[in-house]
């Protein structure tokens, strides 16, 4: 079985944000980074090109095991991606769903959240999709968190 590719602790998370050209986006990067802390109560960790805040061990029934981060975000170049991985489990959807039809101009994939700009959503929603992330996650997958 091949081994996790994505893995904490892969440098600093301020020297990261740091080269984010566009001053807004940079803005917008640190802003998502206190909101999470705040929601997690974690500090931020680079797991490669993302900033996660927690962490979790998961096993699978098919013996695929690994860890992650309780949730997290991507300042990629044209939109943030925000993980909201505790939310795609199936008691969570419909929650997550009310919610999201109030957040504002976003797009949502399976657990990730993709929007381009903080203006554009309302972050108190943000601020309750991503304790729902954080809590379910901590909840399902308890003890190294």
């Amino acid at each position: 079985m091949a081994g996790q590719k994505t893995m904490p602790d892969t440098g600093s998370v301020d020297a990261f944000l740091a080269q984010i050209e566009d001053p807004a986006r940079r803005a917008d990067s640190h802003a998502m980074a206190r909101l999470l802390q705040e929601v997690s109560g974690e500090p931020p960790v680079l797991w490669g090109t993302m900033i996660g805040f927690g962490r979790y061990h998961y096993k699978y029934a098919s013996g695929h095991e690994g860890d992650a981060f309780l949730v997290g975000f991507a300042p990629r170049k044209t939109e943030f991606s925000i993980y909201l991985m505790g939310t795609y489990l199936p008691e969570e959807t419909q929650r997550r769903d009310r919610l999201l039809a109030r957040l504002g101009k976003h797009r949502m994939g399976k657990a990730c959240l993709y929007v381009k700009r903080l203006s554009d959503i309302d972050l108190e929603i943000l601020r309750q999709l991503a304790g729902i992330s954080v809590e379910t996650l901590r909840r399902t997958y308890p003890g190294r968190t």
